[in-house]
């Protein structure tokens, strides 16, 4: 019997290697799978290259998991916002380096890796900096840029639900990048707010199918003052 559920956050992290790529599904706040970022802190991988849309915000989640010293290496898109006191104050001492990819470059370059293919050409960045070092090709009159894809070792991502095979669906803007790099990762593990029984999610609404989940934990839903949910932490 296929059961991809595990009891706690602590087992579904465990194997986790130092030096690994960790891709974290999210876009700003939503979608941040907080309880598998704290478990990571917990968990004590070190010397990681980190995969978000972001760099973290405030003190909690992909800022904490920074401020413990954990990551060699961030690529993202948006590293730098209001409160991104954690990644500037390393990156200005020195102690963190930054790929910075463009948003729709780096969806891509994670597609890429899902599907197999080996790179392709955009034109995004070219003529910039973000293209130094990159193989250029014009075609029919236009310049493009060689872009790799981005495989992870480990994916970590948050659903609204998901079974036992580790189908998973998720909740409007917080789905972003979870689906693609869940097809990126060699692991993926989802930490979900609802686990239904086998069957109860409708196939033509599974957005991740199983065979991309290796392992799934519940996390509770909390309730926040302003009357809206969020994962605990």
């Amino acid at each position: 019997m296929i059961d991809k559920t595990v009891r706690t956050v602590a087992d579904a992290l465990h194997g986790v290697k130092d030096g690994a790529t960790v891709l974290v599904g999210g876009f700003g706040t939503a979608g941040i799978p907080v309880e598998l970022i704290e478990g990571l802190i917990e968990q004590g991988a070190k010397d990681l290259t980190l995969v978000n849309n972001n760099a973290g915000n405030g003190d909690q989640g992909l800022a904490a998991l920074l401020k413990a010293g954990r990551v060699r290496k961030i690529i993202c898109s948006f590293p730098r916002q209001a409160d991104s006191w954690v990644f500037d104050a390393l990156y200005r001492s020195g102690r963190i380096e930054l790929e910075l990819v463009p948003q729709g470059n780096l969806a891509e370059r994670l597609r890429a890796a899902g599907a197999g293919i080996g790179g392709f050409f955009c034109p995004t960045g070219y003529g910039t900096e973000l293209a130094k070092g990159k193989e250029t090709r014009q075609i029919e009159g236009r310049w493009y840029v060689f872009e790799q894809p981005i495989h992870g070792d480990v994916a970590l991502v948050q659903a609204e639900r998901g079974d036992r095979w580790g189908n998973l669906t998720y909740r409007k803007a917080a789905r972003n990048f979870g689906p693609v790099m869940a097809t990126a990762a060699r692991s993926t593990i989802a930490s979900v707010f609802e686990l239904t029984e086998l069957g109860a999610l409708d196939p033509e609404a599974i957005v991740t199918p199983g065979i991309h989940v290796q392992r799934v934990v519940q996390v509770p839903r909390v309730k926040t003052e302003a009357g809206g949910f969020k994962a605990r932490g």
